[in-house]
C-alpha cells in the first residue's frame, strides 16, 4: 500500500526579523496513509520545532505526483509537467499534466532539477510552468526500518546449486 502526501497548515506564533511576535500559518507536507496519520505525524514533527502551542488548521491531499528534494537547496517549487501522448484512433496529440514538487534555490535551478528528474522519461513532455511553492518543509515517512534492512540484507553468492543459496536470498 503506498502512502499519500498531505498538505497540513499549521498556525503558531513566530518572531519575525524585527523581533515582533506574530501569528502565522504555514503549509507543510507529510507522507501518510490517512488523514489521521497525517495529523499525528505533523503534530510529532512540529513539536520538535515549535516549543509553544500550535494549531493544525487544515489537512488536505496534496496534488503532487512526485516529491524531489535536492541537496543545498532551501525552497520548494511546483513544476507543471505536461506529458504528450498520441491518440492512435483520432491521430491527435493529447497532453496530460502532473505536478512535481522540486527543491531548488531559484526558478532556473528548479527548471534544471525538473529536467534532470524527467531525463529518463520515455514519454515526450514539456514544462509549461514553474512557481515557488508556499510549502515550508517536507516530512517523508521514515520508520528506521529502511536503514536496518540495508545493514542486515544478505549478500548473494553465485552458485551452481540451488541448495547452497540461503533462504533469505531467495525471498528477495
Amino acid at each position: 500500500m503506498s502512502a499519500t502526501w498531505y498538505e497540513c497548515k499549521v498556525k503558531y506564533r513566530k518572531i519575525d526579523e524585527s523581533g515582533v511576535q506574530k501569528v502565522t500559518t504555514e503549509p507543510y507536507l507529510v507522507d501518510a496513509l490517512s488523514y489521521t496519520e497525517a495529523e499525528t505525524r505533523i503534530n510529532e514533527e512540529m513539536s520538535a520545532y515549535i516549543s509553544e502551542e500550535f494549531k493544525i488548521t487544515n489537512i488536505k491531499i496534496a496534488n503532487f505526483a512526485e516529491i524531489h528534494p535536492f541537496e543545498n537547496s532551501d525552497r520548494w517549487f511546483k513544476s507543471k509537467v505536461a506529458l504528450v501522448s498520441y491518440d492512435e484512433e483520432s491521430g491527435k496529440e493529447r497532453k496530460s499534466s502532473m505536478y512535481l514538487l522540486v527543491q531548488a534555490n531559484d526558478v532556473k535551478e528548479a527548471y534544471d532539477n525538473t529536467i534532470s528528474v524527467m531525463k529518463d522519461s520515455v514519454s515526450d513532455y514539456t514544462v509549461p510552468a514553474i512557481s515557488e511553492s508556499p510549502i515550508m518543509d517536507v516530512f517523508p515517512y521514515f520508520s528506521g526500518e529502511e536503514e536496518q534492512f540495508e545493514k542486515t540484507k544478505p549478500i548473494a553468492v553465485a552458485s551452481s546449486s540451488q541448495e547452497e543459496i540461503p533462504e533469505e536470498v531467495e525471498d528477495i
